[in-house]
């Protein structure tokens, strides 16, 4: 059996209710009344059963509700993938497209974003396909320093 959680004494069902009426996130309308449950004396199964989840899921809602109150219960933005290039390579890499390419040492009369990956693979020994290169701030930039 597992251990207890504490709930918080600032909540009751009839307010994560209101609350559940009240936000514009469809995600917290749903959490909240499994809550509610629990808060009204319910089984954890019963919340489970309301919000459409399994046990462990009501589990990780609580403990999240507990630690940061309704805004717990919102879903957050995914920090997505760590960026290719540091700063520092990101400023040469502007660098260079402001100056424009020369032909005698790069080979060509303007930059495309294959040449621009090929120069970030010469200059750097990173891989990187041409669709994360692309246009920003009126330099070309990898797209996910953007």
């Amino acid at each position: 059996m597992g251990w207890a959680i504490a709930s918080r004494d600032d909540f009751d069902g009839p307010a994560l209710r209101q609350l559940a009426k009240g936000t514009k996130d469809a995600a917290q309308a749903r959490r909240l009344p499994a809550l509610a449950e629990i808060y009204d004396g319910g089984s954890r199964t019963d919340a489970a059963r309301i919000g459409g989840v399994t046990l462990q899921i009501v589990r990780d809602w609580v403990i999240r509700f507990i630690e940061h109150g309704s805004a717990g219960l919102l879903n957050g933005k995914a920090p997505g993938n760590r960026p290719k290039l540091n700063d520092n390579q990101r400023q040469a890499m502007a660098k260079i497209v402001e100056r424009g390419p020369i032909p005698a040492i790069h080979g060509v009369v303007r930059w495309r974003r294959k040449d621009l990956v090929e120069w970030i693979f010469q200059e750097f020994r990173i891989s990187m396909d041409e669709t994360t290169v692309g246009v920003s701030t009126g330099a070309i930039l990898p797209i996910s320093a953007v």
